[in-house]
Protein backbone atom coordinates (compact mmCIF):
# COMPACT_ATOMS: atom_id res chain seq x y z
CA UNK A 1 0.00 0.00 0.00
CA UNK A 2 2.76 2.40 0.95
CA UNK A 3 4.56 1.60 -2.30
CA UNK A 4 1.39 2.36 -4.30
CA UNK A 5 0.93 5.69 -2.53
CA UNK A 6 4.57 6.58 -3.14
CA UNK A 7 4.27 5.62 -6.81
CA UNK A 8 1.08 7.64 -7.23
CA UNK A 9 2.70 10.61 -5.49
CA UNK A 10 5.72 10.47 -7.81
CA UNK A 11 3.52 10.15 -10.90
CA UNK A 12 1.40 13.08 -9.72
CA UNK A 13 4.51 15.19 -9.10
CA UNK A 14 5.86 14.34 -12.56
CA UNK A 15 2.57 15.35 -14.17
CA UNK A 16 2.58 18.66 -12.29
CA UNK A 17 6.18 19.39 -13.28
CA UNK A 18 5.39 18.52 -16.89
CA UNK A 19 2.32 20.76 -16.86
CA UNK A 20 4.30 23.63 -15.32
CA UNK A 21 7.08 23.37 -17.90
CA UNK A 22 4.49 23.36 -20.70
CA UNK A 23 2.78 26.37 -19.14
CA UNK A 24 6.07 28.27 -19.27
CA UNK A 25 6.56 27.64 -23.00
CA UNK A 26 6.11 30.70 -25.20
CA UNK A 27 3.08 30.72 -27.45
CA UNK A 28 4.17 29.64 -30.92
CA UNK A 29 3.55 32.05 -33.77
CA UNK A 30 0.52 31.42 -35.94
CA UNK A 31 1.97 30.02 -39.16
CA UNK A 32 -1.33 30.62 -40.96
CA UNK A 33 -1.30 34.37 -40.25
CA UNK A 34 -0.50 36.51 -43.29
CA UNK A 35 1.83 39.37 -42.33
CA UNK A 36 1.30 42.80 -43.90
CA UNK A 37 5.05 43.18 -44.60
CA UNK A 38 7.69 40.66 -45.55
CA UNK A 39 9.62 39.46 -42.51
CA UNK A 40 13.41 39.46 -42.71
CA UNK A 41 13.41 41.53 -45.89
CA UNK A 42 16.63 43.50 -45.42
CA UNK A 43 17.92 44.06 -48.96
CA UNK A 44 21.26 42.77 -50.14
CA UNK A 45 23.95 45.37 -50.77
CA UNK A 46 27.42 45.55 -52.25
CA UNK A 47 29.64 42.73 -51.00
CA UNK A 48 32.10 43.18 -48.17
CA UNK A 49 35.70 43.34 -49.40
CA UNK A 50 38.56 41.05 -48.41
CA UNK A 51 40.44 43.64 -46.36
CA UNK A 52 37.41 44.51 -44.27
CA UNK A 53 36.43 40.85 -43.88
CA UNK A 54 39.92 40.11 -42.60
CA UNK A 55 39.60 42.96 -40.07
CA UNK A 56 36.37 41.41 -38.75
CA UNK A 57 38.08 38.06 -38.38
CA UNK A 58 41.00 39.65 -36.53
CA UNK A 59 38.60 41.38 -34.12
CA UNK A 60 36.66 38.16 -33.49
CA UNK A 61 39.89 36.17 -33.09
CA UNK A 62 41.24 38.71 -30.58
CA UNK A 63 38.09 38.23 -28.48
CA UNK A 64 38.37 34.44 -28.77
CA UNK A 65 42.04 34.56 -27.76
CA UNK A 66 41.23 36.77 -24.78
CA UNK A 67 38.69 34.18 -23.61
CA UNK A 68 40.86 31.17 -24.46
CA UNK A 69 38.34 29.78 -26.95
CA UNK A 70 39.91 28.43 -30.17
CA UNK A 71 37.44 29.14 -32.98
CA UNK A 72 36.89 28.79 -36.68
CA UNK A 73 35.75 32.15 -38.06
CA UNK A 74 34.33 32.74 -41.53
CA UNK A 75 33.17 35.86 -43.35
CA UNK A 76 31.07 35.64 -46.50
CA UNK A 77 29.93 38.40 -48.85
CA UNK A 78 26.37 39.43 -49.69
CA UNK A 79 26.18 36.56 -52.19
CA UNK A 80 27.17 34.07 -49.44
CA UNK A 81 30.59 33.47 -51.01
CA UNK A 82 33.54 32.88 -48.66
CA UNK A 83 35.76 35.98 -48.45
CA UNK A 84 37.95 35.27 -45.41
CA UNK A 85 38.48 32.40 -43.02
CA UNK A 86 40.61 31.63 -39.96
CA UNK A 87 41.07 28.38 -38.10
CA UNK A 88 42.68 29.30 -34.82
CA UNK A 89 45.27 26.90 -33.44
CA UNK A 90 43.50 24.06 -31.68
CA UNK A 91 40.05 24.84 -33.12
CA UNK A 92 37.80 21.85 -33.71
CA UNK A 93 38.27 20.44 -37.22
CA UNK A 94 34.57 19.59 -37.57
CA UNK A 95 33.75 23.26 -37.01
CA UNK A 96 35.53 24.51 -40.14
CA UNK A 97 32.55 23.82 -42.38
CA UNK A 98 30.08 24.68 -39.61
CA UNK A 99 31.47 28.24 -39.26
CA UNK A 100 31.19 28.75 -43.01
CA UNK A 101 27.68 27.28 -43.05
CA UNK A 102 26.56 29.63 -40.25
CA UNK A 103 27.87 32.67 -42.14
CA UNK A 104 26.15 31.59 -45.39
CA UNK A 105 22.86 30.87 -43.59
CA UNK A 106 22.88 34.30 -41.92
CA UNK A 107 23.16 35.91 -45.37
CA UNK A 108 20.83 33.64 -47.32
CA UNK A 109 18.05 33.80 -44.72
CA UNK A 110 18.75 37.44 -43.72
CA UNK A 111 18.73 36.72 -39.99
CA UNK A 112 21.00 35.52 -37.22
CA UNK A 113 21.14 31.75 -37.02
CA UNK A 114 19.95 32.07 -33.42
CA UNK A 115 16.50 32.96 -34.82
CA UNK A 116 16.40 29.58 -36.55
CA UNK A 117 17.71 27.80 -33.46
CA UNK A 118 15.00 29.46 -31.36
CA UNK A 119 12.27 28.45 -33.81
CA UNK A 120 13.36 24.81 -33.62
CA UNK A 121 14.04 24.73 -29.88
CA UNK A 122 11.26 26.92 -28.49
CA UNK A 123 8.48 26.23 -30.97
CA UNK A 124 9.42 22.73 -32.18
CA UNK A 125 9.53 23.92 -35.83
CA UNK A 126 11.48 20.86 -36.99
CA UNK A 127 10.31 21.46 -40.54
CA UNK A 128 12.91 24.25 -40.77
CA UNK A 129 15.58 21.57 -40.72
CA UNK A 130 14.29 20.25 -44.05
CA UNK A 131 15.07 23.50 -45.88
CA UNK A 132 18.28 23.57 -47.93
CA UNK A 133 21.25 25.41 -46.38
CA UNK A 134 19.63 25.89 -42.96
CA UNK A 135 21.69 25.51 -39.82
CA UNK A 136 19.80 25.87 -36.56
CA UNK A 137 22.73 26.77 -34.35
CA UNK A 138 23.63 30.21 -33.07
CA UNK A 139 26.89 31.79 -34.19
CA UNK A 140 25.94 33.20 -37.61
CA UNK A 141 25.18 36.92 -37.93
CA UNK A 142 24.36 39.00 -41.02
CA UNK A 143 26.51 42.09 -41.53
CA UNK A 144 24.27 45.09 -42.17
CA UNK A 145 25.55 48.46 -43.32
CA UNK A 146 23.32 51.36 -44.33
CA UNK A 147 20.30 49.07 -44.09
CA UNK A 148 21.72 46.47 -46.50
CA UNK A 149 23.31 43.08 -46.00
CA UNK A 150 26.95 43.21 -47.09
CA UNK A 151 27.87 39.78 -45.78
CA UNK A 152 27.79 37.47 -42.81
CA UNK A 153 30.10 36.18 -40.12
CA UNK A 154 30.01 32.66 -38.71
CA UNK A 155 31.89 31.21 -35.76
CA UNK A 156 32.13 27.64 -34.55
CA UNK A 157 34.26 25.62 -32.20
CA UNK A 158 32.68 26.07 -28.79
CA UNK A 159 29.23 25.92 -27.29
CA UNK A 160 26.69 27.83 -29.36
CA UNK A 161 26.66 30.64 -26.81
CA UNK A 162 30.46 30.95 -27.09
CA UNK A 163 30.26 30.97 -30.89
CA UNK A 164 27.67 33.75 -30.70
CA UNK A 165 29.82 35.89 -28.36
CA UNK A 166 32.78 35.72 -30.74
CA UNK A 167 30.61 36.39 -33.80
CA UNK A 168 29.03 39.39 -32.10
CA UNK A 169 32.45 40.86 -31.40
CA UNK A 170 33.39 40.68 -35.09
CA UNK A 171 29.98 41.80 -36.36
CA UNK A 172 30.09 44.88 -34.09
CA UNK A 173 32.61 46.40 -36.50
CA UNK A 174 29.82 46.69 -39.09
CA UNK A 175 26.49 46.35 -37.25
CA UNK A 176 25.95 49.53 -35.26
Amino acid sequence: MRMQILTLSLVGAAVLVGAESKAQQPTPPNLDAVPEKMPFSTPYGAPIGAERAQALIETAAAEATKKGWPMNIAVVDSGANLVAFLRMDGALLASISVAQHKARTAVKFRRPTKAIEDAVQKFDFKYLLTIDDVIASRGGIPLIEDGKIIGGIGCSGGAGSQDEVICTAGAAMVNK
